[in-house]
């Protein structure tokens, strides 16, 4: 893990994808283990699948989209990438060493700083912004899947680093770009495709404080037969498709579009 200690990793594996990603307006209930009682947590997205359909948001590579996370009704991260393609199949952006990021206030100070997103169900939080450092990513987004692919790199040698599996609910797309809702655990598998859990003592913290579904879990344990079986064959994305990518040279860190803070 020292290869992505510069990179700070729970910025981006606490910070990326945090949307709550259900179709229209709705309200969830879900029990609260900590304190015994139901908890009303609600849920507003955007836009709902139909109005989505109607508008057929589709972007066209180099456009710089906002890769945000929306909690409790306010975007609670935001990173702008650049879109590397978009087809019904798949959408493939980057995220660039140098672009400047938002997240909450105080969350970069890790861990033991008590800034996990289960921390602000009844309070509040500021907001702050922090430059993305070291490692190029390329992420890769499926439509109704339970996580994403990203494929790390070193940015200064082009060495790769890893895949890192991301679970989260399904993407949604607006105006502004991508919305998904990161759910904690996560799948490091190496360039030799050993493989290890990440962040699963959070992943279960989430449960625990009610803002992980069981629906959403029982997704994650199918998401997880998928993985492991493409990954024993080595099928897409695991193939090395696109382990010889690189950027645009034309393109340099992108800034967050106009009105990415809006709900």
């Amino acid at each position: 893990m020292s290869a992505f200690a510069d990179e700070n990793f729970a910025i981006l594996i606490h910070h990326i994808f945090h949307a709550l990603n259900i179709a229209g307006r709705q309200s969830i209930f879900a029990r609260n283990p900590a304190s015994g009682h139901f908890s009303r947590i609600r849920i507003s997205f955007i836009k709902s699948t139909e109005i989505q359909k109607r508008i057929k948001i589709m972007w066209k590579p180099g456009d710089v989209i906002a890769w945000r996370g929306i909690y409790r009704d306010r975007v609670w991260h935001a990173q702008p990438v650049i879109v590397i393609k978009d087809t019904p199949e798949e959408i493939a952006v980057t995220l660039l060493p140098g672009t400047e990021c938002v997240a909450p206030e105080g969350y970069l100070d890790g861990k033991d700083s008590n800034k996990r997103r289960w921390s602000f169900k009844d309070k509040d939080w500021g907001s702050q912004n922090y430059l993305w450092r070291t490692n190029r990513l390329l992420i890769l987004l499926e439509p109704q899947k339970y996580y994403s692919t990203m494929y790390f790199w070193q940015e200064d040698n082009n060495q790769f680093l890893c895949y890192y599996i991301n679970f989260q609910l399904p993407f949604q797309r607006s105006h502004y770009g991508i919305d998904t809702l990161d759910l904690d655990l996560d799948i490091i598998i190496n360039p030799d495709f050993t493989w290890h859990w990440k962040d699963v003592e959070d992943y279960q913290k989430a449960i625990d404080n009610g803002v992980i579904f069981p629906e959403w879990t029982r997704e994650i344990d199918t998401a997880k037969q998928e993985i492991f079986g493409k990954l024993e064959k080595r099928q897409y994305p695991y193939d090395g498709s696109w382990l010889n990518w690189m950027p645009n040279p034309a393109w340099s860190p992108p800034k967050l579009p106009e009105n990415w803070d809006k709900i």
